[in-house]
């Protein structure tokens, strides 16, 4: 794409009423536009990042063998009643109506699985969405992290016996860390927390570290295990260590055992009668993505993880108008589109060159090529990944071997 098309204008100077780093670098970049508190519209830059948050997250729970479907997120109340959740404070209620904007779907994929669960050959299933969910958030003080609106996957299982349920649950797991690798996150920690409004049971957080961290947990120095300082006891409950260290994370998903917690009152049973037993799992997208940008940045800008980033490559044209230095560049931007690079060709006139180096780094596209009368003397591009202070000059002939190498 070129510039000059792009729907984006970054801004020079920081929000001065965001507190949280990746409200200020994603408002800065032109990656979202805040409507309101906690309440944020993804730009097209922004949006091309949740496209492939959503992409690596449908891979993963596909393996599992799950389906996607859509669920409403207008939702009605006597679902909520049934379970004793419909006066929650995390609730936005339609004022003179019986619905709730949904904040979370188990009210309503239950009572969906009694039309398909007729016996126990239909166990076990699970099913996920991605969609809007809306939560009376009172701290959407955090940007991204922590939306009235926000883009989130849940799925739901469903099982006949408990052993079914643990199985999956630990294939769960697994999968969610492919999530965050595949995503860039560097160091994420499976974490006991408190069930909440869920389950009486622990649950398991999934905690990405970062200085910016809302939360606290204490990390076993002997088997990595994370507990949340909600839930913490004296020793490990998983091998019985003593020894923590404590870090600072954000919550990037969470899983939850929920039994027969609304299957019960809600009555999803087998044909011997007996209540489904249920599991659900968590990642809140937009949220994951906030938490990138907290990670992932310099004083620079951001620094997008190759597989997430908005554009494999940022290539400028630096040439003061020069004539030749524009057909060179128009011609490296059709030799790397035609071998399907995502290519991001600032061919911007009224730019300096400072300026374009500066939108560059804010941007965080994880390769910048530049082409000016210096490297066009040279018959080269200069290169230079974002998250590196070097920069080498490539000969043309060469650039789409070395960017190969660099892009895989």
């Amino acid at each position: 794409m070129k510039q000059t098309d792009l729907f984006v204008k970054t801004l020079r100077d920081s929000p001065k009423d965001e507190k949280s780093l990746n409200a200020e670098l994603l408002l800065r970049a032109g990656f979202v536009d805040k409507l309101a508190s906690g309440v944020y519209t993804y730009l097209p830059l922004g949006l091309r990042v949740i496209k492939k948050i959503k992409n690596i997250i449908r891979e993963e729970m596909n393996v599992l063998g799950s389906q996607e479907i859509l669920m409403p997120a207008l939702t009605p109340k006597e679902n909520w009643e049934k379970t004793k959740r419909f006066d929650v404070a995390e609730s936005y209620k339609i004022k003179d109506e019986d619905f709730v904007l949904g904040w979370t779907h188990e009210e309503i994929v239950t009572p969906l699985m009694i039309k398909h669960i007729l016996s126990y050959k239909d166990l076990p299933c699970s099913v996920y969405q991605i969609q809007n969910k809306f939560r009376n958030e009172p701290r959407a003080k955090s940007g991204l992290l922590r939306g009235k609106e926000f883009i989130m996957k849940d799925m739901y299982s469903f099982h006949q016996t408990t052993e079914d349920l643990n199985d999956y649950y630990e294939k769960v797991k697994q999968a969610y860390f492919k999530v965050y690798e595949r995503c860039g996150l560097k160091e994420t920690y499976l974490t006991i927390a408190s069930g909440g409004e869920f389950t009486k049971e622990y649950s398991h957080e999934f905690q990405a570290i970062t200085e910016a961290g809302e939360d606290n947990i204490y990390i076993c120095n002997n088997c990595g295990l994370g507990i949340n300082k909600e839930v913490k006891d004296s020793k490990c409950q998983n091998c019985g260590n003593t020894s923590f260290v404590q870090k600072k994370s954000i919550e990037v998903g969470n899983i939850f055992k929920l039994f027969d917690r609304y299957s019960l009152p809600i009555g999803l049973k087998d044909e011997k009668g007996n209540s489904v037993l249920m599991g659900c799992y968590g990642i809140g997208i937009s949220r994951l993505m906030g938490t990138i940008v907290e990670s992932s940045n310099d004083n620079h800008g951001i620094i997008w993880p190759k597989n997430i980033a908005p554009f494999q490559i940022h290539l400028l044209e630096i040439g003061g108008n020069d004539e030749s230095v524009k057909l060179k560049a128009e011609e490296i931007y059709q030799i790397l589109q035609n071998k399907n690079f995502e290519v991001l060709y600032d061919n911007r006139d009224e730019k300096t060159a400072g300026e374009k180096l500066n939108d560059s780094d804010l941007l965080g596209i994880p390769i910048r090529l530049v082409i000016s009368k210096k490297t066009l003397a040279k018959n080269s591009v200069e290169f230079k990944k974002r998250e590196s202070s070097e920069v080498c000059l490539i000969k043309i002939t060469d650039l789409i071997k070395y960017v190969e190498q660099f892009s895989e």
